[in-house]
């Protein structure tokens, strides 16, 4: 089998991204940058940006989390024990409203928000487009 070559650019790109990932060990980010070293790239300057940005990264990382485990309360796929964990990392961060309290039809309307964005969004696959139109036609919304 023939050994292709690698991109170096993408190479240190991955080398970087090591270096930058709060779930990278220590030792793998020494590695990460002393490879860099080895490539002619700058490590320290690459370094510094991501260190500015730090605490916001964090508190976008933890505001993530926290949306995970609001997720999980109102999942009906999730065990009642992951439900309880989730309430109490939840309030253990100051956040105590369940947001239950919703009704049927605050549901369905969120529901068909949901499909007319989708619609009208560029990410959005033809198949799920039209899938959209299908549940939308079937709850009797009518489309320009």
């Amino acid at each position: 089998m023939a050994q292709q070559s690698k991109d170096t650019a993408r190479v240190a790109a991955g080398l970087k991204a090591a270096i930058h990932n709060p779930n990278v060990s220590e030792e793998a980010k020494e590695h990460a940058m002393a490879r860099l070293k080895e490539m002619g790239k700058d490590v320290e300057q690459e370094i510094e940006p991501q260190e500015e940005d730090t605490e916001a990264s964090t508190a976008q990382e933890s505001s993530r989390v926290l949306a995970g485990y609001k997720a999980t309360l109102s999942n009906p796929h999730t065990s009642e024990e992951a439900k309880k964990h989730a309430q109490e990392v939840l309030e253990a961060a100051g956040i105590h409203e369940r947001h239950d309290d919703a009704t049927d039809e605050e549901h369905e309307t969120r529901v068909l928000a949901g499909y007319k964005a989708a619609l009208h969004n560029p990410r959005v696959s033809d198949a799920a487009k039209q899938h959209a139109r299908e549940y939308l036609k079937e709850h009797g919304v009518e489309l320009e």
